[in-house]
C-alpha cells in the first residue's frame, strides 16, 4: 500500500457556526469535533502521519482535541483555505509522502473503507486525485436576488464533492504553489484541492461516498450529528484471602496480613471494573477473555485485562463517562490508598481522576467478607458508544 499522509485542516472560524467556539472545537458527545476526526483519521488503513493545520490563537484548543495522540506540532493557517493547505503541505515536504488525504476539521464521521477507497483510486495508473462525494437526488433551481425562480438546472452528472481528497502529494504541492502566485479574489475562489488540481490539469477522479460524512456547518448540524448512546454495566468478583502479606486493589499493593488468591494476581477491584467495561459492550466476561484454565495469565498483573476492556471499548468508538467501584471487606481498610487507587484506574483507563469514584465499606460482620475470609468488589461502568 502507498505511503499517505493526512492534512486535516482546521484553521477556519465558521462564521456560519455561530457558537462560542469555531465548529472544530465545539462539543460533539463530550469531546472536540476535531477530536472525532483525529480518531477516524487514525483508523483508516494506509494513513501515515497525521498533520493538522490551525489559526493562529488556537493553540489551546487544539491542544484539548489532540491530547494524546502523539501529533507532530500543529500547523498555522494562512488568509484563505488554500493557503492554509499550502502550509500545511510545504510541512509535509520535508519528509515528503507519496500521498496525501486532505481533510476538512468538520467532517467527523468519514468512514475508514471510504477513505481506503478514495486512496486506492487516486493512485490507479494516469490519475492525480480522487475526491469523496455524493450524486446530486435533489431537483435544482436557479433563483433571482428577488427569491423568483428563473432556471431549473439539470442535476445530470452533478456532484457534492466531500473530503477527504487524495492526490500524489508532489504534484498537488505544485499546484498550490503555482495557485498561490494568484491575485487574492482568484486564489480564494478555488474552494477545495480538486479545484486547485484541476485548475492546474491534473486528472481526478469521483469516488461515491456516503451521506454519513456530513460537514459540521450550524449548531443544529451539530446537534443532529450527535450519535452517541450511554450505556451502564455492572461488575462484580471475589478473591479469598492466601499467605502473603499484602493485597493487590485497584493496581497498587495494600500492605495486610494475607494475600488475595487467584490465577492472576488477583486484584479484584480491577477485575470488577474490567467486567463492567466488557458488559457495556456485550463483549462477555474477564473470564471469556482471560481464561483462568491458560497458563499464560498465571500470576499476570490484571492492569492487563483492564486496558483489553478499554482497548475493545475505543475500538467500537467509545468512551469512558465514569467508573465507579466499591470495595468490601473488614480489612485493610482502603481509605488511605483511596487517592492512590483512583490515579491507578484512571491512569490504566486513560481518563481523568474525577471520571473514577472508590468507595469502600464492611458488611457489619456478616457473610464471608465479614468473617475476613476474603474481599469482594463490585464495580458500575458508564460509557458512551456509537449508535448502531
Amino acid at each position: 500500500m502507498p505511503t499517505c499522509s493526512a492534512l486535516i485542516v482546521a484553521a477556519g472560524r465558521g462564521s456560519r457556526f455561530g457558537g462560542p467556539l469555531p465548529k472544530q472545537y465545539a462539543l460533539l458527545d463530550g469531546q472536540p469535533v476535531l477530536r472525532h476526526t483525529i480518531f477516524a483519521l487514525r483508523a483508516a488503513p494506509g494513513i501515515g502521519r497525521i498533520q493538522v493545520v490551525i489559526a493562529p490563537g488556537d493553540e489551546s484548543h487544539y491542544q484539548a482535541s489532540a491530547a494524546g495522540f502523539d501529533l507532530p506540532p500543529p500547523v498555522q493557517g494562512g488568509a484563505s483555505r488554500q493557503l492554509s493547505v499550502l502550509n500545511g503541505l510545504e510541512a509535509l515536504a520535508n519528509t515528503p509522502p507519496e500521498f496525501v488525504a486532505i481533510h476538512d476539521g468538520a467532517r467527523p464521521f468519514v468512514r475508514p473503507d471510504d477513505i481506503a477507497g478514495c486512496l486506492d483510486a487516486a493512485a490507479a495508473a494516469g490519475i492525480d486525485g480522487a475526491i469523496l462525494g455524493i450524486a446530486l437526488a435533489d431537483t435544482l433551481k436557479r433563483v433571482a436576488r428577488d427569491g423568483a425562480i428563473s432556471e431549473t438546472v439539470s442535476r445530470a452528472n452533478l456532484w457534492r464533492a466531500q473530503t477527504p481528497q487524495v492526490f500524489r502529494f508532489a504534484p498537488l504541492l505544485q499546484a498550490h504553489r503555482s495557485a498561490a502566485v494568484l491575485g487574492a479574489d482568484e486564489s480564494t475562489a478555488l474552494t477545495d484541492d480538486a479545484a486547485v488540481a484541476e485548475r492546474a490539469g491534473l486528472r481526478v477522479v469521483m469516488v461515491a461516498g456516503s451521506g454519513d460524512n456530513p460537514k459540521i456547518t450550524t449548531v443544529e448540524d451539530m446537534q443532529r450529528a450527535s450519535t452517541m448512546e450511554t450505556r451502564t454495566a455492572f461488575g462484580f468478583d471475589v478473591h479469598g484471602f492466601a499467605p502473603g502479606n499484602a493485597v493487590m486493589l485497584g493496581g497498587i499493593a495494600v500492605p495486610h496480613t494475607h494475600a488475595l488468591s487467584g490465577h492472576s494476581d488477583a486484584d479484584v477491584a480491577l477485575h470488577a471494573l474490567t467486567d463492567a467495561i466488557l458488559g457495556t459492550i456485550g463483549a462477555g466476561d474477564i473470564g471469556k477473555h482471560f481464561p483462568p484454565s491458560d497458563p499464560q495469565w498465571r500470576g499476570a498483573s490484571s492492569d492487563r485485562f483492564l486496558r483489553h476492556a478499554v482497548g475493545l471499548l475505543v475500538e467500537r468508538g467509545g468512551r469512558i463517562v465514569h467508573l465507579d467501584l466499591t470495595v468490601i471487606c473488614e480489612a485493610p481498610r482502603v481509605g488511605p490508598y483511596r487517592d492512590g487507587m483512583i490515579d491507578s484506574i484512571a491512569r490504566i483507563a486513560g481518563i481523568d481522576c474525577d471520571r473514577v469514584s472508590v468507595k469502600a465499606t464492611t458488611t457489619e460482620g456478616l457473610g464471608f467478607t465479614g468473617r475476613r475470609e476474603g474481599i469482594a468488589a463490585q464495580a458500575v461502568a458508564t460509557v458512551e458508544v456509537p449508535r448502531r
